[in-house]
């Protein structure tokens, strides 16, 4: 066939809407999502029972949930160049089988040293999931379906997200953190199984050489660029926001002056489920007031939220949550959303930075967020979000005024430009 006829084959072998190749995809991608973040945050609704358990302080124990998040983001780019090499479809299926084996064993484990290298093990072996999922939609769905079969996987990211922590802090409520664990690893594996036997053979994967060189000249230009280094910089600051008031309200939740039982404390996390609405909103926020807007309007939900989660008023506190939860998501969501319109070559390495920045971001947040409630309880956990969210309204201020100063300087040539040209100044 002849090489300007390669792209509409290809276009041709890519699984359209109502298709069995389409649904299957969906669906085992869905599954794929639900296994994939259940298991990396299986400990945060434990955390608390795994403090009385092991006699840990809040930030010990959060290390079982930070080391996850830590050890997914250092296997992001090697796991991506994994799946150029061996394909899409091995690297994901031995990732989130790998992940749910380890997950079989964390019931197991003896003390808090071992848990945690386990998780780090697991984190490191999720990789290979967001590395590579998203690749795998592009090349085999076609481009008219491509953007509800990502909005479906992000959808089976959520669920399992809020899913594994609910599952895990209701179980572990009846049966301690290890039944926990144990009835996590079992939907995953649920979810694993799901995956494999659903998903259709790829039908447009090219194999590609590892070429490190070339890995590490795309990562080093991506880093020289100023814009994407700010981008990578709030998804950190967010997510660092979010990791310490999600690894401590359940610890402040059983405690004075609320006392709620460990089963209604893991609960909370139904408010993970603003995430879903306040990211698909993000897009139309920014449309209206521009990227730089739409952060300010997520740094200043957020903000409101943290301060008003100080209240010693469930409701108030609780609805604290919903703001800090729905200005996160959205600032996630612009934020992510623009790299890939920054970056006009390596797309696939500039959002796996992204993400090794926002899972940075979440262990070092959730850690420190952890430490700081055992010292001064939750405005401790508080002071680590406001100094987050703070350092996040300087970088958007910061790029605002780089704008405004660009813009001035555009208009100023423009005048220089003008004066200069006899015929163009009505000379």
């Amino acid at each position: 066939m002849p090489s300007d006829a390669q792209p509409l084959h290809f276009a041709d072998l890519r699984h359209r809407v109502g298709e069995p190749g389409f649904r299957r995809a969906n669906l085992a991608l869905f599954a794929a999502g639900v296994a994939t973040f259940a298991l990396l945050y299986s400990t945060q609704g434990l955390l608390p029972l795994i403090s009385d358990a092991m006699r840990l302080t809040p930030g010990q124990a959060s290390w079982t949930a930070s080391a996850a998040t830590l050890g997914l983001a250092l296997a992001l780019l090697p796991a991506s160049a994994l799946s150029d090499r061996f394909g899409r479809t091995a690297v994901m299926t031995g990732s989130v089988f790998a992940a749910v084996l380890i997950g079989t064993a964390l019931p197991f484990a003896p003390d808090i040293t071992t848990l945690v290298l386990l998780r780090a093990v697991q984190g490191a072996a999720l990789a290979g999931l967001p590395a590579t999922a998203m690749a795998f939609l592009a090349e085999e769905v076609h481009p008219s379906a491509l953007a509800g079969a990502m909005g479906l996987y992000v959808a089976g990211n959520s669920v399992g997200g809020m899913g594994g922590r609910l599952l895990t802090g209701w179980t572990g409520a009846a049966w301690g953190w290890r039944g926990g664990l144990a009835a996590n690893a079992v939907l995953a594996l649920a979810c694993a199984v799901a995956f494999r036997l659903l998903i259709p053979a790829a039908r447009n994967f090219h194999r590609s050489p590892v070429d490190a060189r070339a890995l590490a000249r795309t990562v080093g230009g991506h880093l020289r660029n100023p814009l994407l280094v700010r981008l990578y910089a709030l998804g950190a600051l967010f997510m660092a926001v979010f990791g310490a008031v999600y690894n401590t309200v359940g610890y402040r939740l059983i405690a004075e002056p609320f006392h709620l039982p460990e089963s209604v404390a893991a609960s909370i996390f139904v408010v993970y489920l603003v995430g879903t609405v306040t990211s698909a909103t993000a897009g139309r926020l920014a449309e209206r007031l521009g990227r730089r807007g739409a952060l300010y309007v997520a740094i200043a939900t957020t903000t409101v939220g943290l301060l008003l989660s100080l209240a010693e008023n469930l409701v108030c506190a609780l609805l604290g949550l919903v703001l800090i939860t729905g200005g996160f998501f959205a600032g996630h969501a612009v934020a992510s959303s623009s790299v890939g319109r920054t970056a006009t070559t390596g797309r696939a390495q500039a959002s796996a930075l992204y993400l090794i920045a926002y899972y940075v971001g979440n262990s070092l947040g959730g850690t420190v967020g952890a430490d700081a409630y055992h010292s001064a309880a939750w405005p401790g956990t508080v002071v680590v979000g406001l100094t987050a969210v703070t350092a996040a309204a300087g970088v958007t201020l910061y790029a605002t005024r780089r704008a405004l100063a660009d813009r001035r300087g555009a208009d100023r040539r423009g005048a220089d430009r003008l004066s200069a040209d006899p015929v163009a100044a009505g000379r």
